[in-house]
């Protein structure tokens, strides 16, 4: 089969083509480009979609993963060749959501004739000459999908070319039809045989089980006759327990009677005293107690209001003692300030020390004048130096008494005021008028907290006045309100004890009627007193109780017993459903034996055709690992179930899988995929083989070298080998042979 273009509304792909060439194809784009989505293209357009796959953890359906991006409806085109000439065009395309790609329309190539015989659901198997299963596991190799498992479909094909040909046999299949035959029959508890032993157990067991159940019915019974003798016995000591308990009851009744009597006595005796000691009701009590009550409150105000008064004056008497320490004290706030600015108005100056002065001044200037005239003989200079002196003297004793008169007033301040300075002196007064202020405040304040305070001693005394004169019409006694209060706690304590005495009798005579009513008349009032039983009533009745529960529990194993005889049925029948039953077991035990013989001939016979297929296999697998390596591995190993184990070259020790490098076991696979190709698909369709970036994990050498193993096997058939690579590009680069593509990204990529 030849591949010429591919045309696919996919997925990321929206009518994008593709056009291919015989031989090897290298397709190469980037990441994201849409790579994956033309191979999974390509089989959809060739085997459908798979309807029923569902999304697993963390992996999408097809259906949903390649479902066309701009919400369209799936749809492609395929044009191939299949044979020589027959050139053939597949259609695909969605009518229901539910079905994409599910219309199906095979054409001749130019003709639009249909193609007869091929349908979408035997397509790809006949284009191809395999199923999707084995084509998926050969030839078609996704992107971390290198390694080869097992299924049916390969089996049938590896059994059809290593026997007759036909394909229509699985060893996988056929073991798991005979492995449900053996788990119908015997399988945990399932499986026929077991239900059928187990139905078989029951019917020997309820066989086994009557004799035992008549058994116990006897010993039940027996024990029922004694239990009814012995719960008679014990409710005729009940019926004696009630009698005697009837008997203490009427003598309780008697007591409780008494009681009420005396306590109704005593009510009238506490009555009859209230009414001679004239003591009033509760009302009053309660109004004048109250009354007490609010006149300790009141006399507490009062009191306060005292000590408040007292406050205001002690602040008052202060205030009066600041005003008399001033140097204004007697004068008011105006005649202060008035007196600040002309604190000392008639200071008089010292007059003996300035005429002291003048005369020593008047003596020295005429001592000086004569002295002068004595000298010079001359009248005029020392008349002139007389009076020049005279005026010096004069105008310095002038000085001397202005400076004694300002030290005298400085003084005089000092010792008033304590300073001279016009504005402390002034301020001085200004704190003088303040003080008055105060002082006149809380004179006021006095004056109104003593008008208070009198006012609440008077109701006081009043009030308390008004109390003690209500309190003598019962209580001549009480001389003041401690007294007072004093009978009016007796007066209620006097009401309280009748009140309790009232209530006390009232609740004995309803206890008494209680009693009565409760308390059976004795049919014979006047039989003989009783004597105690020997039993309480607890140990009667606790026997009672365990007898009647023994005789229910006893009564309802009869039941169950006899329920149980009756189920069981008939031990005739029972006998032949036993007898039934052994022979059906049997029956299936032969058959059990029979399909596990079969088994294992199966078994065997497919270990022989395992071992002549696996080693043709392995010897393929191993040329071409030998070619991709480079002579690194010798030999390759596949077991029945193709886990395959390579034997490193000159070793002679096969090495599992697991044990090799990422890169060496994707190469090991390769090379296992290329042999299954060559021995299972038919050389008569070549079936194209596609690879989706299955040589990212080779290195530079070895991806060469399988480069240039599938540029051979390219002569048989088409090869596409998709990459995000350009090492495969530039290894072709100049061989005509090759066809190089490089794919675009229309949006985005899978």
């Amino acid at each position: 089969m030849f591949i010429r273009r591919m045309t696919a509304t996919f997925g990321r792909l929206r009518e994008e083509t593709l056009e291919l060439q015989e031989g090897l194809n290298i397709l190469q784009a980037p990441n994201e480009t849409g790579k994956s989505t033309w191979c999974a293209f390509l089989l959809a357009m060739l085997y459908g979609v798979n309807t029923k796959e569902r999304d697993r953890a963390g992996v999408l359906a097809d259906k949903n993963r390649y479902a066309p991006w701009d919400g369209g409806a799936m749809s492609g085109r395929l044009d191939c060749r299949a044979g020589e000439n027959s050139s053939l065009t597949l259609f695909r395309t969605t009518r229901r959501q539910s079905a994409p790609m599910g219309d199906f329309q095979a054409l001749y190539t130019g003709a639009a004739d249909p193609v007869p015989g091929l349908t979408g659901a035997n397509c790809g198997e006949v284009l191809l000459g395999v199923g999707r299963e084995v084509y998926a596991r050969s030839a078609f190799i996704r992107q971390g999908g290198v390694a080869v498992t097992q299924d049916p479909g390969l089996e049938r094909r590896i059994a059809a070319l290593v026997t007759s040909g036909e394909e229509d046999t699985s060893y996988t299949e056929a073991v798991e039809a005979l492995k449900k035959q053996l788990n119908r029959r015997r399988h945990n508890r399932t499986g026929r045989i077991p239900a059928l032993e187990a139905e078989l157990q029951e019917t020997e067991a309820q066989l086994a089980s009557q004799a035992e159940l008549t058994r116990q019915r006897e010993n039940l019974l027996a024990r029922s006759a004694e239990l009814e003798a012995k719960e008679s016995f014990l409710n005729e000591g009940l019926a004696a327990l009630d009698r005697w308990e009837l008997y203490r009851k009427r003598q309780d009744l008697q007591k409780i009677e008494d009681a009420a009597a005396q306590a109704e006595e005593k009510a009238a005796a506490l009555r009859r005293r209230l009414e001679e000691e004239r003591v009033p009701e509760n009302d009053v009590t309660v109004r004048l107690r109250g009354a007490i009550v609010n006149l300790n409150t009141a006399r507490k105000n009062a009191e306060k209001a005292q000590e408040l008064y007292e406050g205001a004056k002690a602040v008052l008497d202060q205030a009066e003692k600041k005003l008399a320490a001033s140097p204004f004290a007697g004068q008011t706030a105006e005649e202060a300030r008035r007196t600040a600015a002309d604190p000392l108005p008639k200071l008089k100056r010292p007059l003996a020390p300035l005429l002291l002065t003048a005369l020593a001044c008047l003596l020295l200037s005429l001592g000086a004048g004569y002295g002068v005239y004595f000298y010079f003989k001359n009248l005029p200079a020392a008349l002139g130096t007389a009076a020049a002196l005279l005026a010096l003297t004069a105008l310095l004793t002038l000085l001397l008494w202005r400076r004694a008169g300002k030290q005298a007033r400085t003084a005089a301040l000092m010792e008033r005021y304590g300073t001279a300075v016009p504005e402390e002196i002034a301020a001085l007064a200004e704190t003088y008028a303040a003080l008055l202020a105060e002082r006149d405040a809380a004179k006021q304040e006095a004056s109104a907290k003593s008008a208070a305070a009198q006012g609440l001693w008077q109701s006081v005394d009043v009030n308390a006045d008004g109390i003690l004169e209500e309190v003598r019409r019962f209580a001549p006694a009480a001389y003041d309100i401690p007294s007072a209060d004093a009978a009016l706690r007796a007066s209620a304590l006097l009401r309280k004890e009748l009140c309790e005495a009232e209530k006390a009798a009232h609740e004995a005579r309803l206890r008494a009627e209680f009693q009565s009513s409760q308390t059976p008349v004795p049919e014979d009032p006047d039989a003989p007193l009783l004597l105690p039983p020997e039993r309480d009533r607890e140990t009667v009745t606790e026997d009672l109780e365990a007898v009647r529960g023994d005789l229910a529990a006893l009564r309802s194993s009869l039941d169950r017993i006899a329920g149980r005889l009756h189920a069981a049925g008939d031990p005739l029948a029972l006998q032949a459903d036993a007898e039934r039953l052994s022979d059906e077991i049997a029956v299936l035990e032969s058959e059990y034996a029979a399909i596990e013989l079969a088994m294992s001939t199966l078994t065997h016979a497919n270990a022989q055709l395992q071992g002549r297929f696996s080693p043709a296999l392995g010897i393929r697998a191993a040329e071409i690992f030998d070619q991709l390596t480079g002579g690194a591995y010798g030999g390759v190993i596949l077991d029945r179930t193709l886990r395959v184990s390579a034997e490193p070259a000159g070793t002679g020790v096969p090495r599992d899988v697991g044990y090799l490098s990422a890169g060496a076991a994707d190469q090991l696979y390769l090379a296992v995929r290329l042999a299954i190709c060559d021995l299972v698909l038919p050389p008569e369709n070549a079936a194209p083989i596609v690879l989706d970036d299955a040589l990212a994990s080779f290195d530079d050498e070895r991806c060469a070298a399988a480069l240039d193993y599938l540029r051979k096997e390219a002569e048989k058939r088409q090869i596409l080998l998709f990459t995000c690579h350009s090492r495969e590009a530039a290894h072709f680069k100049d061989d005509p042979a090759v066809t190089i593509r490089h794919l675009t990204a229309p949006a985005g990529g899978v």
